[in-house]
């Protein structure tokens, strides 16, 4: 995708602080960090998000959370981690390009959701 802000960053037309890249993956520093660490991780390959992966994509899927461990730890999160992936408006994306945060640091990042009022 020509305007996608995730491939000009791939491809190095939209400078990073490239923390990660193999032939499938490429991993940056957030620009607006919530956590300590708090890195994003995208497909080199545009993949619009997860509600658009096939069977096909599964090694470039295993890739990503494959490597989500050594780049925690190497950022500095060496006891633990988030994983998130954001999946359309209900997930709340907001780039249309399947990224993965991996948020950590030094404190426990906190509950996993908070409940809605009426649930």
């Amino acid at each position: 995708m020509d305007n996608c802000i995730f491939c000009k960053i791939v491809r190095g037309e939209i400078p990073s602080r490239k923390v990660y890249e193999d032939e499938h993956v490429f991993a940056f520093l957030d620009i607006n960090p919530l956590r300590p660490v708090h890195v994003l991780v995208v497909p080199k390959r545009h993949i619009e998000s997860l509600a658009h992966v096939g069977e096909a994509d599964g090694e470039v899927l295993g890739r990503l959370l494959s490597v989500a461990n050594k780049i925690a730890v190497d950022q500095g999160s060496p006891e633990g981690f988030r994983v998130i992936i954001n999946t359309g408006r209900i997930g709340q994306q907001e780039v249309p390009h399947l990224h993965a945060h991996i948020v950590g640091g030094d404190a426990p990042v906190g509950p996993m959701l908070k409940r809605i009022q009426g649930d």
